[in-house]
């Protein structure tokens, strides 16, 4: 009954095959609805521990600990096999997140104590660390599953990979919802320190299923000794790999103007914060909905009949469309409808389309320049929408020049995308890697 409804929804699958991506699947809800958990919760806890004059701050201090932190991770890299790298890096942010959770319990460190300020280590510890928890184990988990997977398993797995993860985040989001009244942040953020937890346990019951990693014929790579920084010398060295940065992070740039744009006009149409949280939660929910549905029946049906290169240029032509209306019809809910199917497809088509373009290289770039890409490429873009919309305060010459901006960008991101995805397909026909 299962296989049908999987053949179904994504094409033909095997048995092993639809075994193999739902153990994979478990393990990503796993760290998605932790993640999801650990997120809304971040902001909050940040602002009432530190204050919400401290955030522009927490965002640089996490910028800069991210690069420390990949520079270590990298060093794992080479010192662990892939699997116990998963093993390490879950049950180390699990084990920081359980203590966390006693902590917020404190009377004095906790949020007992409703006195803000800068010396409140406990809001700086969460913020970084659920920052680095949703960049460097989301990158991981995707680097193992390039490690596992051969190219036409992924067109037909990677869907239900990313089903899993979208079921994982609404669920995340609606815990917290309807439970933070109930039940507390330190309860909820020891559930998720839990959750985390059990990656360990879902993966190696995924390798007792004897999932061999998949040898794509005809490549062969060298093992070779490598430094912490070989990740980035080898996406400055290497077209394929810049243009995955730019296919894989450019949006961002797009995003954050439009979010800015969106959450200004809430705050003035809907005033009260009780208000404006809703919205916000509301539109998380929103995202985390639309990437479920399109990732159920919309990804792998995409994938399959347009291939890998018609997807990646579907996504930055969609983004155009949306800039233009919500150019010409501006308004609160024109830019909400714009930010959750930018941010949503971007989830569910956009994401695996750019995993499947690591698996035709080697473990250095799967597991450390894919690090630097989905890290630091990714709050870099983010950055450069802030600048953006602090040059442009006013929100109506933020219309004007955000839309020209992002057209523009789309302008260059479609032809590399097409560069992308053509050079992909040529190496899996060549049996060739990006090493």
């Amino acid at each position: 009954m299962l296989s049908r409804i999987a053949r179904t929804l994504w094409g033909e699958i095997s048995r092993d095959e639809f075994k193999k991506f739902g153990l994979l699947s478990a393990v990503f809800f796993l760290i998605i609805g932790s993640y999801w958990t650990l997120r809304v919760l971040k902001d909050s806890l940040f602002i009432h521990l530190v204050g919400p004059t401290g955030l522009p701050y927490a965002k640089m201090v996490s910028l800069v600990s991210l690069i420390v932190l990949l520079l270590f991770y990298n060093k794992l890299v080479d010192l662990f096999e892939k699997t116990k790298l998963v093993y390490i890096i879950s049950f180390f942010y699990g084990v920081l997140y359980l203590i966390i959770s006693f902590l917020l319990m404190h009377p004095t460190i906790g949020v007992a104590n409703a006195t803000p300020g800068n010396d409140r280590i406990l809001g700086w510890v969460i913020y970084v660390s659920v920052e680095s928890f949703g960049s460097i184990v989301v990158a991981l988990f995707w680097s193992f599953v390039a490690s596992v997977m051969d190219p036409q398993s992924a067109k037909r797995g990677y869907p239900v990979i990313v089903s899993g993860a979208q079921l994982g985040s609404i669920l995340g989001t609606l815990l917290v919802m309807t439970q933070v009244s109930r039940v507390g942040e330190p309860i909820l953020f020891g559930c998720a320190a839990i959750t985390v937890l059990l990656v360990p346990f879902m993966l190696k019951r995924f390798h007792a299923q004897k999932f061999d990693a998949v040898t794509i014929p005809g490549l062969k790579e060298e093992k070779k000794a490598t430094g912490i920084i070989e990740g980035l010398k080898l996406i400055m060295t290497k077209p394929y790999l810049m243009g995955i940065l730019v296919v894989s992070t450019v949006y961002e740039i797009i995003g954050f103007l439009f979010e800015f744009q969106m959450k200004y006009q809430a705050k003035i149409a809907l005033g009260s914060l009780n208000k404006v949280t809703e919205f916000i939660a509301s539109y998380g929910l929103a995202i985390n909905c639309l990437s479920f549905l399109f990732a159920l029946i919309g990804t792998s049906l995409f994938i399959r009949k347009l291939g890998l290169t018609g997807c990646l240029i579907m996504y930055p032509s969609m983004i155009a469309c949306m800039v233009i209306l919500a150019w010409n019809y501006p308004g609160l809910w024109m830019f909400f409808a714009t930010c959750v199917a930018l941010k949503g497809i971007s989830y569910a088509l956009n994401n695996p389309c750019k995993e499947i373009m690591y698996i035709p290289t080697s473990r250095d770039v799967k597991f450390k320049a894919k690090s630097w890409i989905d890290v630091q490429g990714s709050r870099s873009a983010k950055g450069l929408g802030a600048s953006i919309g602090a040059l442009f305060p006013v929100m109506s010459e933020l219309l004007v020049f955000g839309s020209i901006f992002s057209l523009g960008v789309i302008a260059v991101w479609i032809p590399i995308a097409f560069f992308v995805g053509r050079t992909n397909q040529r190496l899996v026909q060549e049996g060739r890697i990006i090493e």
